[in-house]
């Protein structure tokens, strides 16, 4: 009777024990989405990593063991991600994000190894694309655009001449631009229309002749003398273009772009499709330096909402090192007495420079020379008074050849530099600046030190959009297929971490985003992208066929990948 006794105390002890547990346990907190068992990078200042992470009204609540966040919050959306590593959302802090979307529509001439290579794909784009030219405008539909070419490519490395296309096309107008965009190939019919003569004179440009006789080269100014005759988009064009670049942009693991250069209409589209929910992407949008865009801007000063920042202008102080563009401080090596030169006069900065310092707009502009580099740093410095980098953060795109009597002004400007630009020009770079200069170009690990941070980008469609590119390349200073074998000018490859940084919360710095985004932290935006691999830790080659499996933006599984 006695065991009989003692048993039932237990059969009724043990049931009131976890009841009584239960009660006093704490509630669990419902949360949106709770992410577990994965290797949660935070980035934030001692670059942490967690097990997992809660997530509400599109914002990271709690990053914590797995044991801790699932103690104490319950969701109806729990993804385990079984061991993979987890990221704030990659940050392209300089690209061409419309551009790339209205490119997509274009002639692709990226990759081409010749000039007759260039000619069969105008060719066959022009024969296989009577859909896409259908839908545009009349006038639009005339014109042939493509983009892409690198005569450095090439067996004969020289810039191609347009009387093959005079030919074939005699009566449609072409523009072909190069892949930097700062030089183009164009028929008979397109200087035509644009009235361009043998004649004719452009300041910050070039009209190339070849024994007195147009070639159909044009440089920097001078290819908008043709772009400006070209009909725009239609507003519909615009929409489908931006659609289609986000598309991509998402698969890539990329949750904001910085947009370098852009209009107010372009704008406007952006955010309508913004709020009607299509467009998720966060863009920063850099306004281009133009009358119209000073007009509204200048009067109303910056704005923003959670996923559209205009806050800044963009500049062009030079062109591109490959199309000789570049302004130099010493002659280019493969060109004698030819330095490059400015695009605009010296004035037209300093004069926005002051304005835009008064009226609270970050400056931003295009620097690939070291003359550039220094004219342009000496007039941030003088319209911003010593101010602190945190207050202003004017940045210059690109930094690609910098004195190094000039890194030491940096202290108080942020570079946008792409990783990739060094490992797409590394086969010819010394041929343009000789073997000493060559040295202090994409110098990013010197540039790191003088800035204390770098904010990274692809400057897409110039390169690739890929942010793997952009890590390999700075990690490893090497191209997709591993050359050179130790690496380019290795002595200024950056760190993983420094280039993760790069990527997501100096890009966010760079952005005034760096309280909201950038970093995995309580209260900021729940942005982040799960990875196939931990580029982290893996082999270093393994990062170029690293993929995303998902993306997020404000905690919304924005892509996902279809096995």
């Amino acid at each position: 009777m006695f065991y009989l006794y003692q048993m039932f105390k237990k059969i009724i002890f043990i049931p009131l024990f976890f009841a009584v547990l239960f009660s006093c346990s704490p509630k669990k907190k419902e949360v949106d989405l709770i992410i577990y068992n994965g290797k949660i990078y935070s980035v934030d200042s001692a670059f942490t990593a967690y097990e997992a992470m809660a997530v509400s009204d599109g914002k990271v609540i709690e990053l914590n063991t797995n044991t801790q966040i699932l103690n104490k919050y319950i969701s109806k959306n729990i993804e385990n991600v079984f061991g993979k590593s987890v990221f704030p959302g990659f940050i392209d802090a300089h690209c061409h994000f419309l551009s790339y979307g209205l490119g997509l529509c274009q002639v692709n001439l990226v990759g081409t190894k010749s000039f007759d290579e260039v000619v069969s794909r105008v060719v066959n784009f022009n024969k296989n694309n009577t859909l896409y030219k259908n839908s545009l405008p009349n006038t639009r539909s005339k014109w042939i655009i493509g983009r892409g070419w690198d005569q450095n490519d090439w067996l004969i490395k020289q810039f191609p001449t347009k009387k093959i296309l005079d030919s074939l096309f005699p009566h449609t107008p072409i523009i072909l631009k190069r892949v930097d965009g700062h030089s183009a190939l164009v028929n008979n019919e397109a200087l035509r229309i644009a009235n361009i003569t043998k004649h004719s004179f452009v300041n910050g440009g070039q009209i190339v002749l070849s024994k007195g006789e147009l070639t159909g080269i044009l440089v920097d100014n001078a290819v908008d003398l043709v772009v400006n005759k070209i009909p725009p988009p239609s507003i519909e064009q615009i929409k489908q273009a931006l659609l289609a670049a986000q598309e991509n942009c998402l698969k890539v693991g990329l949750t904001t772009v910085d947009d370098a250069g852009l209009m107010k209409n372009d704008i406007d589209v952006i955010e309508e499709l913004q709020k009607s929910g299509t467009l998720k992407m966060r863009i920063y949008a850099m306004l281009s330096d133009s009358m119209p865009n000073f007009n509204y801007y200048l009067n109303r000063g910056p704005y923003k909402t959670e996923r559209l920042n205009v806050c800044s202008f963009k500049f062009y102080a030079d062109g591109a090192l490959g199309s000789r563009g570049a302004c130099l401080l010493e002659n280019y090596h493969d060109k004698p007495n030819w330095k490059g030169f400015l695009l605009n006069k010296k004035e037209h900065f300093v004069y926005y420079s002051k304005i835009l310092a008064k009226k609270g707009f970050q400056m931003n502009t295009h620097c690939i020379g070291d003359s550039s580099d220094r004219v342009i740093a000496k007039i941030y410095n003088d319209a911003l008074n010593s101010k602190p980098l945190s207050l202003n953060r004017w940045r210059i795109e690109h930094a690609q050849v910098v004195n190094k009597n000039d890194l030491k002004k940096f202290h108080n400007i942020i570079p946008s530099v792409q990783p990739t630009h060094a490992t797409s020009d590394m086969y010819w770079a010394k041929d343009r600046l000789g073997e000493t200069i060559v040295k202090t170009a994409y110098a990013y690990k010197d540039l790191l030190k003088s800035a204390g941070l770098l904010a990274l980008g692809t400057d897409f469609p110039v390169e690739d959009i890929s942010p793997f590119k952009t890590f390999y390349a700075a990690v490893a200073r090497k191209d997709s297929n591993g050359f050179p074998e130790n690496g380019f000018q290795i002595e200024n490859a950056l760190s993983r971490q420094e280039t993760i940084r790069g990527m997501t919360i100096w890009a966010a710095y760079a952005n005034f985003e760096d309280k909201e985004k950038g970093s995995l932290e309580k209260g900021k935006y729940a942005d982040f992208i799960i990875l196939s691999d931990d580029i982290m830790t893996c082999d270093i080659n393994k990062v170029l066929t690293t993929y995303v499996i998902s993306s997020y933006i404000n905690g919304e599984k924005v892509y996902t990948l279809n096995k």
